[in-house]
């Protein structure tokens, strides 16, 4: 299987299962779908041998055309806040969740093989806190062929966002990670917000980013 074009689509969704529920219906085009801040909801219950309620199930959206990938949380504390969605046509590739390199609810990854070679695909949400970032920078990580890290970085940077008139930190983190990983940032072909205000009191952000 031959593949010369893939078309990646990436969103916060803010827990909205409307909106994650119309992207995969709509968006069939795409090959890949990174949803950062997924929703989760009450499934049915389970039996179980200390409840005599039985317990809940609790998961996210799925859609026949798409493979889900998402760390299996410990509790409902311990959600994912990233899932990563494979249009199934790529299902020959065999794709399958990494938990080896990076074991953190906040980060997915996804790994596939071709030609003899492993290859990465990364998606990330770093809350306000930078919890995700942090995490990375304290992981001494050594994986070459990552096609792509990209996801929520809560980052505001006079680099990739031109109304923004300062530098941030958090920014020199984030490089020095993708630097690590041999990516650098996929500039917009046209400068557009990547969330946009609820209302006029605040401002459109830039905080979406990809990096290839």
């Amino acid at each position: 299987m031959i593949i010369k074009e893939i078309k990646i689509f990436s969103q916060n969704v803010c827990k909205n299962n409307l909106l994650t529920n119309t992207i995969l219906e709509v968006w069939r085009e795409f090959d890949i779908i990174f949803i950062q801040e997924p929703p989760w909801s009450f499934i049915c219950s389970i039996p179980s041998s200390s409840n005599r309620k039985g317990e809940e199930l609790v998961g996210v959206p799925n859609h026949p055309n798409w493979l889900t990938f998402f760390r299996n949380p410990s509790n409902i504390h311990n959600i994912p806040r990233v899932i990563i969605y494979i249009n199934i046509r790529l299902s020959k590739f065999c794709f399958s969740l990494g938990k080896d390199i990076f074991n953190h609810r906040y980060i997915s990854y996804v790994l596939f093989f071709n030609c003899s070679s492993i290859y990465f695909l990364i998606n990330i949400y770093s809350d306000s806190s930078q919890t995700a970032l942090k995490y990375l920078k304290n992981t001494e990580v050594n994986i070459s062929n990552v096609l792509i890290l990209t996801g929520d970085f809560n980052i505001r940077d006079n680099i990739w966002d031109p109304l923004f008139p300062h530098h941030s930190s958090h920014c020199d983190i984030l490089t020095d990670i993708a630097d690590s990983l041999n990516l650098y940032m996929s500039k917009s072909t046209n400068q557009v917000p990547t969330r946009y205000a609820d209302n006029q009191n605040d401002l459109n952000l830039v905080t979406n980013l990809m990096f290839l």
